[in-house]
């Protein structure tokens, strides 16, 4: 898992019949201008990007009702196969990253915050594209993901850098 919201799917048998996706279950509100013209100037442009990123929650509920409905008859249940092939493989970088990023966590859980900034890092370098690892950093930094000593990026940046309609990965249903 790389970013939330993220479903997976899981038959009555314990069986993934789905890996890991995007899965919005609706679509986010849109505050006003009014409300974000009360913000902090920060978590105004924050929200006013978060506004440009791509979700469209309906086909994605869509397949999700036919598969409640229907079980394994549904098209959109993947067999093991399937599943295996849309798994995202855990080479050895992924495999580090995991283990610095639970060594982060560790870390900042049991007083070290500082010893874990470097664990933090190195899971982002090691796989950049995992937002869960980055937000959960920043988040450690600074309560809203900004700017911060610790860390390179924060969330307001890296959207931009590689485009809100990059953030979610399209799902393929």
């Amino acid at each position: 898992m790389v970013n939330v919201p993220t479903g997976i799917w899981v038959d009555e048998q314990g069986m993934i019949v789905r890996p890991p996706e995007p899965a919005w279950p609706w679509v986010p509100r849109q505050p006003s201008e009014e409300l974000i013209a009360q913000l902090p100037p920060l978590l105004a442009e924050m929200l006013r990007e978060a506004q440009k990123l791509e979700v469209d929650p309906e086909p994605y509920l869509a397949a999700l009702r036919d598969w409640v409905a229907r079980g394994a008859e549904s098209p959109f249940a993947l067999s093991p196969e399937e599943v295996v092939a849309r798994s995202t493989p855990r080479d050895a970088a992924r495999a580090r990253a995991a283990a610095c990023f639970e060594l982060g966590q560790y870390l900042y859980r049991n007083g070290a915050p500082d010893d874990a900034v470097r664990w933090f890092r190195e899971a982002h370098e090691l796989q950049p594209e995992n937002w869960t690892y980055k937000r959960q950093a920043w988040t450690f930094a600074d309560p809203f993901q900004g700017p911060s000593d610790s860390y390179d990026s924060d969330w307001l940046s890296e959207v931009r850098r590689v485009g809100p309609e990059n953030y979610y990965p399209a799902v393929s249903l």
